[in-house]
Formats: structure tokens, sequence, C-alpha cells
């Protein structure tokens, strides 16, 4: 891993603050350009940073990758550049605490400027020097954002305090910077982001904050304000410059007025607020990215912007999603425009001013999105098909910026299982899967993981886990995912290098292999699916054993093992012994005192689902259960339940298998059907896909967005095989009258267009050159295919 990325600069960080908590440095450089350059920035670092040039937005960054390693931006600045003097300056931020976002890692910036073949500026090298610039205006001893993600953001701001990085003449405060240690560097996969303007909609309410009676105030203890110690590093609440989420939580809204396209609810046009009143704006639909106010001022205000997805009950509920959804500016008299440095997830924005009254002459938020997953389209006879698929898009845009996380709000963290779907996704929306490629290097570059056990893989990466907890189960979706990466067209050389950790994931697994083949009683957190299938893990949990035996059999694919196999066999049909109670599967054994292991009674609707998607069970050995799921179970279940006792499954990840069933069944016209069921509520809730089947949490989940699959390969009946460059058309009944649906592909797109005429199916088809088309018209009409 020699890259070379840089000529001359190297690592660099405010001069004894590489371990500090919560430091926002700047860096600037003033280089010469003459007319016609091309120029590009390349930058590192080991917590985010944005750039400026000439005071206009570049990006930000960095791809986040495994502990010890960095990944490098590199940025063109050819559109940015100016004939004379340039000002390039960087915000960078360092942690310096534990979180399912990142890596807790001694805070640098690296960057270099290069032009003509020349360094123009460096950090510690050849060129101009990058100087250190002092901001003390982010306030640093604030509460975290959630127990996942570090700090919230609360500044203190006067005039002119952008000047440092737009102003060519500006002498800011200088921080002395040190030098350190040289680092191990990547290339970046991901394409840079989108981070273009998103505006909002409307102003859909105004109100007033009235101060609540104490008897009210229910405070907000959650783990992150609570939990901080050896586990959870963070600034001890009694050390808090001041407590956000206290602050908020003691105010109520009053003389709430709801506005209608009538009312004076443009926000493009301005607003005031007064003491103690607020504004609620509507972006339409969920998006993800830096909250951004444009405001004057004539007397110090304290500006909050509180935000949710949704609304709950009518009014935005900021601490939802178990997170401080709030930004604070303490805002000395004048003219400002800000943003935040952090991404975060909204539909709607609450602007609430307090100790003061203001203009508000803009509101924005500058998207962090994936910037090329918008070629692919899907258009049907049908209209809500193409509300889902929209949303689904929307999903991955934001989730998938430079790695598959869940979330882009609470978490943003890189979780194996929901990349699974999403891996499946990046391939149809963007033609590749580069981003999956970083996703799963981050995976495979450390030797071990600290605090887990031996062989064990972490649910989430990159990310720090001091408490030692992991599920076991999701490495084996790894497993499963990389034989569908290398099925993708993915690197085989990276399925290849996974060999051993596969291996030693195994050896730490057979620790806990019964007499009887099967895992029992494994350690940590056991997760089948959010909901009642995750009370009934212990002592054998039965769909994680199909998971594990679904694990064998692929690394006996992948790596030529036939043991493997052999063994997945086994496990399978001591399962089917076991689990089977003559109607149904059940979830769990318990081992009884005596040492027998003793069928529970607990029975789930995703236990099945695992059964059957896992080929544990097979559709012509369980012939009646099969048909009970297909009819009885998913949305339509009928209420009175004549299967009551099942427990039903939740989006994440019964509902996804169910709908792989059905699928394998080629039941097209049912899958229509239950993507409305499941989706269409989502879509036009908030324009993204949900974690829940209800909006109980995130609703802005990754591995939702396979619903775009869903309507290439069931509905539109397109799927592309890279192994053998085949685009197989398999056309199915789905009542529909027509489709079209393009996907792109290295080297140009695949395009199919059906028409169903009468007695027949008209499909025209465009592939790329070097591929092939096969058809399989399952319709019960003709066929009329054209190339």
């Amino acid at each position: 891993m020699n890259h070379q990325f840089f000529d001359s600069a190297k690592p660099v960080w405010a001069k004894g603050r590489n371990r500090e908590m919560n430091t926002h440095v700047g860096f600037r450089a003033v280089f010469e350009a003459a007319a016609g350059w091309s120029a590009t920035l390349a930058c590192a670092t080991s917590g985010y940073y944005r750039v400026w040039l000439n005071g206009r937005f570049v990006g930000y960054g960095p791809a986040r990758t495994a502990r010890d390693f960095f990944r490098v931006d590199v940025w063109d600045l050819r559109g940015l550049l100016q004939t004379g003097p340039n000002l390039v300056a960087i915000e960078a931020v360092g942690y310096n605490v534990n979180s399912y976002a990142a890596v807790d890692q001694p805070s640098f910036l690296q960057a270099e400027v290069k032009a003509q073949g020349h360094v123009l500026a460096s950090t510690a090298g050849a060129g101009v020097p990058f100087r250190g610039v002092v901001l003390n205006e982010r306030v640093q001893r604030v509460q975290r954002y959630s127990f996942q993600r570090p700090f919230i953001e609360v500044y203190r701001l006067g005039p002119g305090y952008d000047l440092w990085r737009r102003d060519l003449e500006c002498e800011p405060a200088e921080a002395e910077l040190e030098t350190a240690d040289a680092k191990r560097l990547l290339p970046r996969g991901a394409p840079l982001p989108r981070c273009e303007f998103r505006m909002p909609l409307a102003i859909v309410a105004r109100g007033r904050a009235v101060e609540k009676q104490a008897d009210d105030i229910r405070p907000w203890r959650d783990r992150s304000l609570t939990g901080i110690g050896p586990g959870l590093a963070g600034f001890a609440q009694d050390d808090l410059a001041l407590t956000v989420s206290d602050d908020m939580g003691a105010w109520a809204d009053a003389d709430v007025a709801w506005l209608d396209d009538e009312d004076d609810g443009d926000p493009d046009l301005g607003f005031s607020l007064a003491r103690d009143t607020w504004a609620a704006l509507d972006f339409g639909a969920n998006q993800t990215g830096f909250i951004g106010v444009q405001v004057r001022c004539r007397e110090p205000i304290r500006l909050q912007a509180l935000f949710d997805e949704l609304l709950t009950d009518g009014r935005l509920d900021f601490l939802r999603l178990n997170a401080v959804n709030v930004a604070t500016w303490f805002l000395a008299p004048g003219d400002y425009v800000f943003e935040t440095i952090e991404p975060y997830t909204l539909r709607y924005l609450k602007l609430l001013c307090l100790e003061g009254t203001c203009e508000i002459e803009s509101v924005f938020l500058r998207e962090l999105a994936c910037p090329d997953a918008d070629s692919a389209s899907f258009l049907c006879s049908d209209p809500e098909l193409e509300e889902i698929f929209e949303a689904g898009r929307e999903t991955f845009r934001q989730n998938a910026v430079d790695i598959f996380m869940d979330c882009p709000s609470r978490e943003r963290a890189g979780w194996l299982c929901d990349s699974f779907f999403t891996g499946r996704v990046e391939k149809v929306l963007r033609g590749a899967n580069t981003i999956e490629r970083d996703f799963l290097e981050n995976f495979l570059l450390p030797d071990r993981f600290e605090t887990l056990p031996e062989g064990m893989l972490p649910m989430c990466y990159p990310a720090d886990h001091p408490n030692g907890r992991f599920i076991p189960n999701w490495p084996l979706w790894l497993v499963l995912e990389l034989e569908e990466y290398r099925e993708r067209g993915g690197d085989p050389a990276l399925v290849a290098a996974f060999r051993d950790k596969v291996m030693a994931l195994f050896r730490c697994l057979d620790a806990y292999v019964n007499d009887d083949g099967l895992l029992e009683n494994v350690p940590s957190w056991v997760f089948v699916e959010w909901s009642k299938a995750n009370d009934f893990v212990q002592d054998v949990n039965y769909p994680t054993n199909m998971l594990w035996a679904a694990a064998l059999d692929t690394a006996g694919r992948l790596y030529g093992d036939a043991s493997l196999r052999e063994r997945a066999e086994t496990v399978r049909r001591t399962i089917r012994d076991q689990a089977y109670d003559g109607a149904f599967f059940v979830d769990n054994a318990i081992r009884e005192k005596d040492g027998q292991l003793v069928r529970a009674s607990n029975r789930t609707e995703t236990c099945q689902y695992y059964a059957f998607w896992f080929h544990t069970a097979k559709a012509e050995d369980y012939p009646e259960l099969w048909n009970r799921l297909l009819t009885a179970f998913g949305p339509q279940r009928k209420k009175p339940d004549p299967f009551a006792g099942i427990h039903p499954s939740n989006m994440l990840i019964g509902n996804c298998l169910r709908l792989e069933l059905l699928a394998r069944a080629g039941l097209s016209a049912q899958i229509r059907s239950e993507l409305k069921a499941f989706f269409l509520k989502m879509a036009r809730t908030t324009g993204t896909l949900w974690e829940n089947n209800e909006p109980t949490a995130s609703c802005n989940h990754a591995f939702a967005s396979h619903a775009v699959c869903w309507l290439y390969r069931d509905i539109l009946g397109c799927r592309v095989d890279e192994c053998d460059k085949t685009v197989r058309l398999t056309l199915n009944d789905t009542g529909l009258d027509h489709a079209f649906g393009v996907m792109p592909l290295a080297g140009g797109a695949v395009r199919v267009h059906w028409t169903r005429e009468r007695d027949r199916i008209v499909c025209r088809a465009q592939v790329p050159p070097g591929y092939r088309i096969e058809s399989d018209n399952r319709t019960g009409l003709k066929l009329e295919l054209s190339e």
C-alpha cells in the first residue's frame, strides 16, 4: 500500500492539542496562480474537514477508513482558481472520542495544493506553508450529539468571524502547528460527494416559546449525557458549558399558527423572529447536509435550529431519535452567513430566537450525498411505484457518501447486514461498486480488532467498541455479501484476501458449537431483527443457526472448501429435526438444568422467512407452511389474526426476506402490492425509507433503499449478470400496462421498455457492447423482443 499522494506535505495539528476533545482548527495558505492553470488539493485527516477557496465552498471529507489508515481526497480546483493570489482555507475538527461514526485517533491534517507539476502550498512541506488559525468560536465543552456520534454544535460568533477563510488581507491569530508521524494513506474509491443547496419549500408554522412550569419539565437523561466515563468519552455533565437538551426541554410551544398556501409562508422572502418566537420550515422531504442560515440582528441573540425527519403529533420532537437535534448560535449584533460543519438529516427545521430579535434572510441546507445515482430511472403505469423508487434512490444517496451507513442521522455508522442490501442498490443505481469496495476493505485492513474476541469482526466499522460489544450474526452477513460482491463484478483479489478473516471468524464461533453442531449461548448481542424475534435468542437460536449454515455454505463456494458445505447441510438437517413443530419453525430451544435441550414455543414470522431464504427449508418439503406464509402473512395479515401467536416481522430484516421469497416464487404482482403496503406511506411522509415499519426510529435507513432492486428485478423484470455479461429479462404478470428502466453500467447503460398490448408484450432492450440478452417470458402472453 505504498500510495503516493503528497510530494512534500506532512501531517500537522495545533501544538499540544492532538489528543484534545472537540477541537476546531483552521489552516490557511495564500498562493499565486497564473491564467489557465489547473490545480488540485489533496487532503487527509483523522477527523472531518471542509475546504474553501477564495471564500467559495469546495468540499467536505474525508472518506472514513480503518484505524491507522487514512484515505486521501483529491479536489479539482480549476473552476474556482483565479489569476493572481488565491486563498485556500481548511477547517478541521478533531473529536478524540469513541463513536460509531469513526475511529478515535489523534488529530491531524495533511494537505497540499499542486499545479503544473509543482507544489504551491502544503502543510509543513514545499511551497507556501499552511498556517494554523485559532478558531475559538465553537464552544468546546458541550454534550454529545448521541451515543453513536460525537459532539453537538454550539457557536459564539461576532461579525467577521469568517474573514480568515475569505479575505486575503486578513491576519488572524495564528495557532502554532506541530508535525505528526507519517501516516499510512489510501486512495478514495468512493466518488467525491455532491454538496448542492437544498432550500425549504415553505414556512409551515409559527409560534411562541414559553417557559415550562418546573413540575412540567422532564429532563432528558440519555446514556450519551449520563454515561460519560471509561466506556464513552466526552465531557461530564457537570463540566458542560451548557446543556442544550435541558435548555430546549424547558420551553413549550404556545400560540401555534399553522400556515397554508394562502398565508405568508414563503421562506424565500425572508422573515422576522421576535424575542422568544419561532418559525418551522418544511424542506418537502428528508435531506441530509449542513444547516445554513443568513441572518441579521441588531442586538445579541441566541438562535436555535431544532430539526427532525417528521412531525410527531403535530410538533417537532428534537429528541425523538435519542439524539440532540439542535444547533446553537450566540450572535453579537451584525450580519452573518453560517452553516454547521456536521451533517444532519431533516425534513422540518424550527428556528427559535431567544434573547433578542432578528431578520432571517435565508435558510438552506448544503446537502452531503452520493453524486452519481441520478442516471438510473424507473417509470411505469403505476405512479405509486415511481414514488417508492424515488424515495429509495434518495435514501441511498444520503447513506452512501463514503461508506455504506445505516442512517445519515443518529449514527452515520458502517453497519454490516445493512450493507448486504445496500451493496445491491449501489450496483443498480451507479453501475459500479466502488463505495462497497471501500466499505469492505475497511473491515479487511486491521490485523485484529481490539476489545473483540480473536477472529470476531465488529458489527459496524470504522468505529470504536470499548465495551467489547459485538453482534455475532453480522459478520456472517459479510460472508454472504462477499459472494454477491464478487458476482457483481467486484474485486476478486479483495474477496480472496478475506479468506483468513472468514476462517478466523468461523474458529471464533466454533467455541459455541454444541454436540448437535449448532451454535448455542453465543455471547454479546445476538440479533435476528428489530422485533420479538430478538427476545428469543437463547440458548439455541434457530434463525442464527440458519444464517450460520448459509455462511458456511457460501464460504465453501467462495474458497473451494467442500467440508464447509457438508457442514452447512448438517446444520440445516439438525435445525429441521429440532425446530419444526409440525406447523411452524420455532425460534429457540432452552437448555434445561438436566442438560436436555427443549424446544421452546416461541414462534415468529421472521423465523419462517429465515428458514426458507437461507435454504434450511424448501417450499416443496413444507408446502402448507410455504403457502400459509404467502397468503396469510405479510402486510395483509387479517384482524382478528388466526395466527396471532406468530409474532410479526419488522422492516429490518423480516419484511425484506419476505419480499425476496416472493421474488423467488415469481409473484411479481404480489410484490407490487406489498411494496406499496410497506413503503408508500414512508415515501409520502419523509421522501425516504425507514428502519422500522413505523416512524419509531430512523426514517432514512440505507437497507430499505433495496426497494429499487425489487422494482428493477421483479417489476421491470431486469437483472444484470456481470459474470457472463448477460442482461436477463424475466417478465412476470405484474398487472402493469408498461414499465421503463435505465440501469447504468460501465461503458453504458441497460435500457428496457415494455408495453402490454392486448395479447402480447412488446419489449425493447438496449445493452452496452459486450453484453447479451436472455429472456424468460412468464406472462402467458406473446413476447415481441427487439434490441
